[in-house]
């Protein structure tokens, strides 16, 4: 396994991200016990820069997979719950994004699978390792794909049982996750283990244990990070794997945006290729 500090082997983590400093010219004079909005984007700022130096390793190692995939006729399927399933929509059926893709959700037992709606009123749904085996069952799999799985704290059921359901069918699998946040947060699997743990390739997304960086003046904390920097990172790693496929000669198949005058007729030609292999629902 390649893990987000480039190393293979093991999912030790590095330390804990450093919260960021605001300083004393930093404080918000409004509110003196919270410091200025300033101090999160200064420290956005800096994991952009540092993430694509830091994760250069793990980066190439996922583009390399992504474009060997596709190459082969695979298709990517990606999965997030919560707001990592915004992730996952940076990956599948997005404008600049790769057509061979699918986006599957905690919905999907209900679009695809035969489930009351209801069922998605769970508090525990993301936890119950159950889940998985039916998001997997209702979705088009075919030999050759590649997943990606998306999720910050790396622990819940559903996350860690769709990965060792695709590692069991001999997919390969890229996490994005925060190893910080993933060490220090206890195990929801009966296994024990956590994504970072199954994945071919960890990419780290940076964000500190609870994700949030501004401290709140009595506990707690607001300005999360890993939205932000889990899509940078899916970004980096789709156009990578274009820079792969050009540089072997091939054609991306790539979306245009829907707004513009051509994109509809471009996409759905390149949509016809792989009918039956992706979907746009949901």
């Amino acid at each position: 396994m390649t893990t987000g500090t480039g190393v293979a082997g093991g999912s030790t983590s590095p330390p804990d991200p450093d919260p960021p400093d605001p300083g004393p010219s930093a404080q918000n004079p409004a509110v003196p016990d919270f410091p200025d909005p300033d101090v999160y984007v200064r420290h956005i700022a800096d994991l952009v820069r540092s993430i694509p130096v830091e994760q250069a390793g793990p980066i190439k190692a996922a583009a390399a997979l992504v474009a060997g995939a596709l190459d082969g006729g695979g298709v990517i399927q990606a999965f997030g719950s919560g707001h990592s399933e915004a992730v996952a929509m940076e990956i599948a059926g997005r404008a600049g994004g790769l057509v061979p893709t699918n986006r599957l959700a905690l919905r999907d037992i209900v679009l695809y699978g035969g489930a009351d709606r209801s069922e998605l009123g769970r508090y525990d749904l993301e936890r119950d390792p159950a889940v998985a085996h039916r998001i997997l069952d209702a979705a088009p799999v075919a030999d050759g794909d590649l997943f990606v799985i998306v999720s910050s704290s790396g622990v819940n059921g559903v996350v860690v049982e769709l990965a060792t359901l695709v590692k069991e069918r001999g997919h390969d699998l890229i996490a994005i996750t925060s190893l910080a946040h993933s060490s220090a947060a206890p195990a929801r699997h009966p296994s024990g283990r956590r994504l970072c743990d199954l994945a071919d390739v960890v990419l780290d997304n940076r964000a500190p244990y609870g994700d949030a960086v501004l401290p709140l003046p009595g506990g707690g904390a607001v300005a999360a990070v890993s939205t932000i920097t889990s899509v940078l990172l899916a970004q980096l790693v789709v156009t990578g794997a274009v820079a792969e496929l050009l540089a072997a000669g091939r054609v991306p198949p790539v979306y245009l945006s829907a707004n513009v005058p051509e994109g509809d007729a471009h996409n759905l030609a390149l949509e016809a290729r792989y009918a039956g292999r992706i979907r746009r629902g949901g």
